[in-house]
């Protein structure tokens, strides 16, 4: 298990201001940090070579590339043993529909986060991926009517250790 990195203010600042805009150019940073250029460069190479900032990336709007509907899919296996979870953890994982997937406690063992773009393309996945698995015992699909609050990790504050 890894351990945790020690952060100070500067750099809890600093992680707050790049989760809302990722390529605001380190003066920027600087002056709304109190930081130098070169110490608000050196934080934020360091922050990444310690994997505290895993990735830099781009938040698509799905409406506008093909993914405009979103399903939720609670999925119930016909056993939960391990064989069985993880070898449906690492097929679903391979689907591009799928955008979020989490092992879960209750009469369910997962749940799902499909975004297709029409409801014939979610027939054809749901076929395909989960009627065609044997594991699968059951699913229950929720459409998505519209978003409130999208899982976003720039609204979580980063809590001290």
């Amino acid at each position: 298990m890894r351990k945790n990195v020690t952060l100070d203010r500067f750099d809890r600042r600093l992680l707050d201001l790049v989760r809302q805009d990722n390529l605001a150019p380190a003066r920027i940073l600087a002056d709304k940090v109190g930081l130098s250029v070169s110490a608000v460069l050196r934080r934020l190479r360091r922050l990444r070579e310690e994997k505290v900032i895993v990735a830099d990336i781009a938040v698509i709007n799905p409406a506008l590339t093909g993914s405009a509907l979103t399903m939720h899919v609670l999925v119930r296996m016909q056993q939960a043993g391990p064989q069985t979870m993880d070898g449906f953890a690492r097929e679903i994982a391979r689907h591009p529909e799928v955008t979020g997937a989490w092992d879960v406690t209750g009469d369910d063992d997962f749940l799902l986060k499909i975004q297709v773009g029409s409801m014939e393309e979610y027939d054809v996945f749901t076929r395909r991926v989960l009627g065609e698995d044997k594991g699968v015992h059951s699913f229950t699909t929720l459409i998505t009517i519209r978003t409130i609050v999208e899982d976003d990790t720039t609204r979580r504050p980063l809590r001290d250790r």
